[in-house]
């Protein structure tokens, strides 16, 4: 599988760089693109989509939701599948995201890890036996992240809304006003250099359930990419995330 690399030249790029360099998955590099030009002796390096010629499979994105819709113009060109691994996207970001997923296979995830996979039909599950419960979710990252609450928070929390239709989110808490029964409390950490930790919290008046996912290296990212890519390699047309590569296998 010959993949090319939207943000290489970041850590999450590198990290699928690296993997794939060294035959993870059964991926090769084919080429990178980067906003910054880079100086790469393994593979070529692109920051004009017109420029790339190199033969492909696959397009694994770890770049910025800004450059979506270039990278997606450029797909439904060349009719490859891509992998999308950024948060944050606007709303009309999604919407071309929606529209590509019509000509080509799109793989759209907040975020790459099964073991999160894992954890949100955990919460589903949880929150369906406890329909009385008080439910918080508390995300930790680094100090560098951008957007808060993190693409995983927003997943878990709307996978929890699927079992809780009249659920309702808040965003920190301050102030003086009650906790309501509905809501799910979603709480951001930014600091030091933490990969990535998720944590929902369910509790009732008699016990408290806490499922955690923990990060321990960027290297689960790029693995779960590089399995999303080979698995969308062989789909038709469409929007695929985690759970339906789960469900599918």
């Amino acid at each position: 599988m010959k993949i090319l690399i939207c943000g290489v030249g970041g850590r999450m790029g590198r990290e699928v760089a690296k993997l794939a360099l060294d035959g993870a998955k059964g991926a090769t590099v084919a080429a990178g693109f980067d906003v910054v030009p880079l100086d790469t002796r393994e593979f070529a390096t692109y920051t004009d989509w017109s420029l790339v010629t190199e033969e492909i499979d696959c397009i694994i994105d770890f770049s910025h939701h800004s450059a979506t819709g270039a990278l997606l113009n450029f797909a439904k060109t060349k009719k490859l599948p891509v992998v999308i691994a950024t948060t944050g996207h606007t709303d009309e970001e999604k919407a071309a995201i929606m529209d590509a997923a019509k000509v080509i296979p799109v793989f759209h995830s907040a975020n790459m890890s099964l073991g999160i996979a894992l954890l949100v039909e955990l919460a589903k599950t949880t929150a369906k036996a406890f329909p009385d419960a008080d439910i918080e979710i508390i995300e930790k990252h680094h100090n560098r992240k951008l957007d808060a609450p993190s693409g995983t928070a927003l997943l878990l929390a709307n996978a929890i809304k699927d079992v809780r239709k009249s659920a309702k989110f808040i965003f920190g808490r301050s102030g003086q006003a009650k906790r309501e029964a509905e809501e799910i409390g979603i709480h951001a950490i930014r600091m030091g250099n933490i990969i990535g930790e998720h944590e929902v919290i369910v509790g009732t008046d008699t016990q408290t359930i806490t499922l955690k996912h923990e990060a321990h290296s960027r290297a689960l990212f790029a693995e779960g990419a590089l399995v999303a890519a080979n698995y969308l390699c062989t789909k038709e047309a469409g929007l695929y995330d985690m759970e339906r590569m789960i469900s599918d296998n």
